[in-house]
């Protein structure tokens, strides 16, 4: 029997879920939401303050990270590896400064190699480092 779509709807967005298809979703609703905090502060760190685009990436990333970091464990993933949340936010964090890494490396890639705009090579670099971020954190953090 085909579920109606607001059935669909209320287990995909409100209720509790483990399903990973789910949660991908939820998490790119989450991801989203970080990369527009993520991508507005390196906008307005590089264009406005003149900072470098590589450090206002970094700054901008570790804002998007915390913000992901709260709406996750609120939203996206019910089941928890590690019942201490302080080692739970520093294996986020550590996951997501891998991500940082992939980052910044995928930036200078796309931008000083390739002679792409840093725009255009930070939402690149965004989609590689959201796969990465889900996969490894539901892999090791939200998978009981």
């Amino acid at each position: 029997m085909k579920e109606k779509f607001s059935e669909l709807f209320i287990r995909i967005f409100r209720e509790k879920t483990d399903n990973t298809l789910f949660q991908l979703i939820r998490y790119t609703f989450v991801g989203g939401f970080a990369f527009i905090v993520d991508f507005g502060t390196l906008f307005l760190l590089t264009e406005y303050l003149n900072l470098h685009y590589l450090v206002s990436a970094a700054i901008a990333f570790i804002l998007g990270l915390v913000t992901n970091y709260f709406l996750s464990i609120g939203w996206v993933f019910t089941r928890h590896t590690v019942s201490d949340k302080r080692i739970e936010f520093i294996v986020f964090a550590l996951i997501g400064l891998a991500g940082l890494g992939l980052n910044e490396l995928f930036l200078w890639l796309f931008t000083d190699l390739a002679g792409m705009y840093y725009l255009i090579s930070k939402i690149l670099t965004a989609v590689l480092v959201y796969l990465w971020n889900f996969f490894v954190r539901k892999l090791i953090l939200f998978n009981k």
